[in-house]
């Protein structure tokens, strides 16, 4: 066991009561009732990071919800590393789903079970014990600064303002986020990409009122119908998406990343049995891995209409309501592609009924080079950490507030995450390992001791 093992290990009961005062606290970002979780959230964590070793911590106001904004100065002429984390989590339900409470952490089979037990509790309280350890032991090199917010969950709807506003307070030469997953627990990855997101809601109107179908099916057309048309228009039969000049500014990946993603370890059959499915579909010419992480995508998330409670009704309803998303690739504007959607829908809407297209929120994709210094530390956390060096991976879901670091701070971030598929993020029963604690812990003390050594 090495020193950094068993500080862990000495100090490990009290880390995990720490880590469960936060977890107690539902700060749940989408639901408004919550809002006072919000505000006990931000200020626990900025007493941690106070009791951490941070020199100051304060819960600073932006447009939603507060951001915790924290800073340690080791040497003004030092790097300075900037720790993103969110205190927002997903809303529960279905509660009854649950082995045991969301929102009272328990301890069982090695696993810590709660909501925001891995995202992103879990995995920022990975990054403030390391940092402690670091602090506590005279080893910390790197100036640290810590943005925690706490809409990351509905999108980041006031970070970017923030960030403008106070650019000269986020100056740093690197941010480091544990926000992502690792291909397996023996398996350790870093993220090298995220999709963009753009996210719509389309209503198709139509008579002005529901209708007795006898009476006027098949004389009047059924909002329902249309919009499933519509949508099914959307894509073709190889899985290509027929948006016009929706490809323009997609970057092909390069053969020799696709060379390396082929060599991802990847079963096809453990994963259809996984998620209980016969046959996978995506775009053709690509693997189930480029498919749904490099390559666009688009999926309706919800879809609702007419009469759906128990037993029938013969109705021809009056209107028919859609959520969509398209996940997009580096280079994709998720503005521009915003527009081009709803053009496109608005150019196929028959004149049979009335259609709206409503712009929802979206996200910018994001690709960290392999040739970044502090990517190259974070390599070296994780062999030390874990053992193995990392495989370098694209993701396919979004942080849209990754490429808002860019654009905004000029920042390159780092994806040093510690989720793993089986933690349930989003879902019931979330939780985390307590092994992959530990040596996240030990990886980002890696990471910060080799990245003042670049």
């Amino acid at each position: 066991m090495n020193e950094i093992q068993k500080y862990i290990a000495a100090n490990e009961p009290k880390m995990l009561e720490d880590l469960f005062s936060l977890i107690r606290i539902p700060s749940i970002s989408a639901k408004p009732e919550h809002h006072d979780d919000m505000l006990a959230c931000a200020g626990r964590w900025a007493q941690l990071l106070l009791e951490a070793g941070a020199d100051e911590a304060l819960v600073m106001p932006s447009k939603g919800n507060p951001v915790v904004f924290g800073q340690k100065t080791v040497d003004p002429n030092a790097k300075t590393v900037l720790i993103y984390a969110h205190y927002d989590v997903m809303p529960a339900e279905p509660l009854e789903l649950w082995k045991s409470e969301p929102f009272n952490p328990e301890i069982r089979d090695g696993h810590i079970w709660a909501r925001g037990a891995d995202d992103d509790k879990g995995q920022a309280f990975i990054q403030v014990k390391a940092f402690e350890y670091l602090e506590k032991h005279g080893m910390l090199k790197n100036n640290i600064k810590f943005i925690f917010e706490g809409e990351e969950e509905i999108g980041s709807p006031s970070l970017e303002a923030f960030c403008e506003e106070h650019k000269e307070l986020l100056k740093a030469d690197v941010i480091l986020v544990s926000d992502t997953s690792m291909l397996g627990a023996d398996l350790p990855s870093l993220t090298t990409g995220l999709r963009g997101l753009a996210y719509w809601e389309i209503e198709v109107t139509g008579p002005n009122r529901d209708l007795h179908s006898g009476h006027f099916g098949g004389a009047v057309a059924n909002p329902i119908n249309v919009l499933c048309s519509m949508i099914a228009q959307v894509t073709d039969a190889n899985g290509r998406i027929t948006v016009p000049g929706f490809y323009d500014d997609v970057e092909e990946v390069p053969q020799a990343e696709r060379d390396m993603i082929a060599h991802i370890p990847f079963n096809e059959e453990k994963y259809k049995a996984a998620i209980d499915v016969k046959e996978l579909f995506g775009e053709k010419g690509y693997s189930t891995l480029e498919r749904n992480s490099c390559r666009p995508s688009f999926d309706v998330c919800g879809i609702w209409g007419g009469y759906t409670g128990e037993g029938s009704k013969t109705v021809l309803p009056s209107k028919a309501t859609a959520k969509v998303s398209c996940r997009l690739v580096p280079h994709q504007d998720h503005h521009k592609i915003s527009q081009m959607f709803a053009d496109y829908i608005m150019s196929i809407a028959p004149d049979t009924v009335k259609v709206k297209v409503t712009p929802m929120h979206g996200g910018q994709g994001y690709v960290c080079p392999i040739t970044l210094p502090a990517y190259q530390a974070a390599e070296k956390g994780f062999e030390k950490a874990f053992g193995k060096k990392p495989l370098a991976v694209r993701r396919g879901g979004s942080i849209p507030i990754i490429s808002t670091f860019e654009q905004v701070l000029g920042i390159k971030t780092v994806l040093m995450g510690f989720g793993l598929e089986s933690n349930a993020i989003h879902s019931p029963n979330e939780n985390l390992p307590l092994d992959i604690f530990r040596k996240g812990i030990e990886a980002v003390v890696e990471f910060h001791l080799a990245h003042s050594a670049k």
